[in-house]
């Protein structure tokens, strides 16, 4: 009972708390916000894995257009900076009920800023669940502890051209019941630089590599977890 009602009061507390990809740090330059970004006019989240919004945002969270394609380099590191809002500050990341993991992947495209996002060509480069079963420690809670600032390499091996950059958190605080996972992601439009392209990775497609049923979206994190499924498909390595 208690749990239940610990639940309840925080879902309520913390249902207008969302969060945002806002800024993209490359090559020693931290871009303007929104500057590169598909960001949206709303920090809400997309919960129907079945939605194409689920691959670039959009839909009940109109995306502006940005007409900056950001360059990076094949083996380097960017950063993704994460805000409650466009205006917050670096403390104010999002609210640390929402805890989950995060992700980013990528997307070769043949023009970064017309490509729609939705449909095949994702592949995923980085993720984080469950960090710490002893203290049941999220990469939200890791997030929130580094400012918003969610580091991200660029893998060696990748051909060069233009890509989406897919940074993606999902909050697990209402995901007991299906449909209750909260997905933040924004696309970023890169071009990158100095890759072997001697690796062509396996793709997935938006939608479509998420199922409301999978067991690390349809979860009670109210009970202490020994484990955690990171939604998606493996990381793809060099």
């Amino acid at each position: 009972m208690f749990q239940h009602a610990l639940y309840i009061a925080t879902v309520l507390s913390v249902v207008s708390c969302h969060t945002i990809f806002v800024q993209l740090t490359a090559e020693g330059t931290t871009n303007g916000i929104g500057v590169g970004i598909r960001d949206p006019n709303y920090d809400g989240p997309i919960t129907d894995v079945t939605s194409n919004p689920i691959a670039c945002n959009g839909g009940p969270n109109p995306t502006t257009a940005s007409n900056v394609i950001i360059n990076v380099k094949a083996g380097g590191t960017v950063t993704a900076v994460w805000r409650h809002t466009q205006t917050s500050g670096p403390g104010d990341v999002v609210d640390p009920s929402h805890k989950g993991p995060v992700m980013a992947y990528m997307k070769k495209v043949t023009n970064a800023l017309t490509d729609p996002g939705y449909g095949s060509g994702w592949f995923k480069i980085s993720e984080a669940g469950l960090t710490n079963v002893a203290s049941q420690t999220w990469a939200t809670q890791d997030l929130i502890s580094n400012q918003g600032k969610q580091t991200i390499t660029i893998p060696s091996c990748l051909a060069d051209g233009q890509y989406l950059l897919r940074p993606e958190l999902i909050a697990l605080h209402g995901a007991s019941s299906s449909g209750g996972a909260q997905f933040y992601m924004e696309c970023a439009q890169i071009n990158v630089t100095g890759g072997t392209g001697t690796k062509t990775p396996a793709t997935v497609s938006l939608p479509g590599a998420y199922k409301a049923s999978d067991p690390g979206i349809l979860i009670n994190i109210y009970k202490t977890l020994t484990s955690y499924t990171i939604p998606g498909p493996e990381v793809f390595t060099c």
